[in-house]
């Protein structure tokens, strides 16, 4: 597939609503705004379509996961990729087995096809953030999708604390990578404006960073949004978004400049596998 030099990305920042249906129809609404303003992509929050619920260790919470692909939501959310002519990345909680759960992000192609999904191989269990007691540590690498908008990668919100994941999406031919995130403020937001711009330098592609916004009835997390696009230079595309208000962020991504910045900063050449066995190491 042929990339188009520059395209028109999106992400939705928005509050939990309080219930799935109403949370749903205002990314789907967020979605259409989108696609009359031209965006060819669109990434949701992590577990877009619920509360952030591991700020409390409850096995009701279990009821929010979902089968990927063949859940209500990634379905509902193929119809919608066809609707608009876009793709989708949408974070969801799957269930894969009796068991097995997961912190996963399906992408949809612009024809509302399914090119497969990201599950989130970092686990943190801290408080606020109790997410071993939900999901197992990913377990299905680190694929990049040949969608519609390029060649396009996911990490998802505590992965972004480790550049392992982040080489390997850009060693995989990422050119975009969304990372969905639920994160509070405190000494998470310096890190917030500092690892993905660092990220997006040191392997040369574009980051889409988006965040929860407000409170939510399960725990004291405040969570603010600030969700931005950064390019391989480390440079924000626009202004971030708010840190209280809902938010629609679209911006026009020149892919071209990767090729460039690869060329003046030869990271990738210069890489030395060959010395990195320590890396590897328990």
């Amino acid at each position: 597939m042929v990339e188009a030099e520059v395209v028109r990305a999106a992400l939705v920042q928005t509050s939990w609503t309080g219930d799935s249906e109403s949370t749903i129809a205002r990314h789907e609404a967020f979605t259409r705004e989108a696609a009359r303003r031209g965006a060819r992509v669109i990434g949701f929050q992590e577990m877009f379509n619920a509360p952030y619920f591991c700020q409390v260790q409850e096995s009701e919470q279990f009821r929010w996961a979902e089968p990927v692909p063949e859940g209500p939501t990634v379905t509902r959310m193929r119809r919608l990729a066809r609707e608009t002519g876009m793709v989708l990345v949408v974070p969801v909680f799957e269930v894969a087995d009796a068991g097995h759960y997961y912190n996963t992000a399906a992408v949809i192609d612009a024809d509302g096809g399914y090119l497969g999904a990201y599950r989130k191989h970092h686990i943190p269990q801290l408080p606020g953030f109790w997410e071993k007691f939900y999901f197992r540590p990913g377990n299905a690498g680190w694929p990049v999708f040949d969608t519609a908008a390029g060649r396009i990668g996911v990490y998802i919100c505590y992965d972004r604390h480790f550049p392992e994941g982040w080489r390997e999406l850009g060693l995989a031919g990422a050119r975009l990578v969304y990372n969905p995130s639920a994160t509070s403020r405190g000494l998470s937001a310096h890190l917030w404006r500092l690892e993905q711009p660092a990220a997006a330098v040191a392997n040369a592609f574009f980051v889409a960073a988006i965040n929860r916004v407000g409170r939510e009835p399960l725990g004291d997390n405040d969570f603010y949004g600030s969700s931005y696009f950064v390019d391989p230079r480390g440079q924000l595309v626009g202004e971030a978004a708010s840190d209280s208000e809902e938010e629609l962020v679209v911006r026009d991504l020149d892919f071209g400049l990767i090729d460039e910045v690869r060329r003046q900063w030869a990271f990738y050449r210069d890489r030395r596998p060959d010395a990195y066995d320590g890396l590897v190491r328990p």
